[in-house]
């Protein structure tokens, strides 16, 4: 399939890969494919093929452990003093992740912290973590993180990804 592709096709898809735009670079791959058009599955093989021809890996690396101390100074610098911190799930195409936010009532804001993610929603199919890692380190950075600053912790749902739980200032 991929030899089937122009030149110029290919040079897009690997830039495009490079930046971790999969699913814009699925879409070029069948767009510019001659009948018949390849399904996603192996539009998502050949990209599989291609991170490991550009030495790059396909899925994310987890994010880095949290620093207290880290995360205190940047709160700091925030424009305004967080009435709480929060931990919230999000997810993309690759999956869940946890966001852990200072937030403030007046006016409502959410100032980004930190994000952990432990790689992709793959590990549910072969076991590679516990479930939900990211839920447990947001849990035990947040609270010692609010504790420090004297500040309420909130996390609505700390077993299991949801994005769609009641936020802290929904609480109020």
């Amino acid at each position: 399939m991929w030899d089937a592709l122009a030149t110029d096709v290919r040079e897009q898809v690997d830039g495009l890969l490079i930046k971790g735009h999969r699913i814009h670079a699925i879409k070029v791959i069948r767009d510019a494919s001659p009948e018949p058009v390849p399904g996603i599955h192996e539009c998502l093989d050949q990209i599989t093929d291609r991170y490991a021809v550009l030495g790059r890996r396909f899925d994310r690396e987890p994010t880095a452990p949290l620093n207290v101390d880290a995360l205190t100074a940047k709160i700091r610098e925030l424009p305004r003093r967080p009435e709480a911190i929060e931990a919230v799930w999000d997810g993309d195409t690759q999956g869940w992740f946890v966001e852990l936010l200072g937030v403030t009532t007046g006016p409502r804001a959410a100032y980004h912290l930190a994000l952990i993610r432990f790689g992709t929603d793959m590990r549910l199919f072969n076991s590679s973590l516990p479930s939900w890692p990211e839920a447990e380190e947001a849990n035990t950075v947040g609270r010692a993180l609010a504790e420090r600053l004297g500040l309420p912790f909130h996390f609505a749902s700390p077993s299991t990804p949801d994005d769609s739980t009641p936020r802290w200032w929904d609480r109020q």
